[in-house]
């Protein structure tokens, strides 16, 4: 299993580990936080994002069409109601040159086919297990 870790910083701040990368991830000045990185809800929606360009770039590069300046923008709307999360999403693409009928069908499935979209249609089970031991020093 591959493993990541998630540090405190200070109030609502935290440095998620990852591999030798720091994300730091926050909550907004409006909400209480110090702003000093993206909210982990917007993580969630960014990595759906960059998991679509990936699969978009890797699909027009197969084709032999143009992959640069390839464009993915992403949306995202909140639940009105509990329980807290996030209640749709919209992918926008923008690729670097027009695509054909044959193309655009094609990277469609591409980007509908990435992990992060698949981990959310077949969602993973998610334990939590709490680790009440205390190390001594």
């Amino acid at each position: 299993m591959s493993e990541m870790r998630v540090v405190h910083r200070e109030g609502d701040a935290f440095a998620v580990l990852v591999r030798d990368h720091v994300i730091h991830v926050d909550q907004p000045y409006a909400a209480g936080g110090m702003d000093a990185g993206p909210t982990p809800v917007e993580l969630f929606v960014a990595s759906l994002a960059a998991c679509a360009a990936h699969y978009a770039r890797r699909y027009l590069v197969r084709r032999h069409l143009p992959a640069d300046g390839l464009e993915v923008t992403v949306g995202f709307t909140m639940s009105a109601g509990a329980p807290a999360r996030v209640s749709r999403v919209e992918v926008r693409l923008r690729p670097p040159v027009r695509l054909s009928d044959e193309d655009t069908g094609g990277l469609l499935a591409a980007v509908t086919g990435c992990t992060v979209h698949n981990s959310i249609l077949d969602p993973p089970r998610v334990d939590v297990r709490l680790e009440n031991e205390v190390t001594a020093a």
